[in-house]
């Protein structure tokens, strides 16, 4: 063991019912204003000169710092602006990095429910794992500022449709047995849909250059 003493890094603080977590704002032109602006900031300087380090510790913010920070930034801007898709696809990969198990699981149930093109376009193996969606989402957070944005956010839109499915089925199988769960899991699908929709209209307002 080192004597040397560790670095301090803010207490990751991942509770589940900051999936859909809003924070509030004394100003809400202000924050409105401080969203976009950070959000447009940081993703043009990224994408500008994307080195390899940055983009790494983008990915892995939320795994080191919490998703307090973002949320201060981004959770109150509208879901189909710049700073609402960043705070939508960082909050996704909480869900799947916080529990990958039931990820794996959801996103099992709903590619089996599940017929069309949305599979391919989310771009996971088959079967897919814990650690196959770890690194599925972290790569489509990756292609945020390195890649084609527009592609990310529709492979995160598709993704989102078949947890949203899988969530469905598994609300059927403990609807009779236990309801409180299957609410649960009911109410995570509609939100899930929710975020596909808004993913997918910020993927066209991107590619009109209206993404603001």
């Amino acid at each position: 063991m080192s004597d040397d003493p560790r670095p301090y890094h803010k207490p990751v603080r991942r509770p589940a019912e900051l999936f859909d977590r809003l924070y509030s704002g004394d100003d809400p032109a202000e924050v409105s204003r401080i969203a976009h602006s950070t959000a447009a900031a940081l993703l043009a300087r990224v994408r500008e000169d994307p080195d390899v380090d940055v983009v790494e510790r983008l990915v892995a913010f939320t795994d080191r710092h919490g998703i307090d920070d973002i949320a201060d930034l981004w959770s109150r801007a509208p879901a189909r602006s710049l700073p609402g898709a960043l705070w939508r696809l960082y909050l996704l990969q909480l869900m799947i990095h916080d529990d990958p198990r039931t990820a794996a699981l959801l996103f099992e149930r709903g590619r089996l429910a599940r017929s069309g093109a949305d599979e391919v376009v989310a771009g996971a193996p088959t079967p897919a794992g814990p650690d196959e969606l770890v690194t599925l989402i972290d790569t489509i957070l990756r292609g945020l500022f390195q890649g084609d944005f527009a592609v990310a956010l529709e492979r995160a839109a598709s993704f989102c449709r078949i947890v949203a499915a899988g969530a469905v089925q598994l609300a059927d199988d403990h609807d009779v047995a236990e309801p409180a769960r299957a609410s649960a899991f009911t109410t995570r699908a509609l939100r899930l849909d929710t975020y596909a929709e808004d993913l997918s209209g910020a993927a066209a307002l991107w590619r009109r250059d209206a993404l603001a």
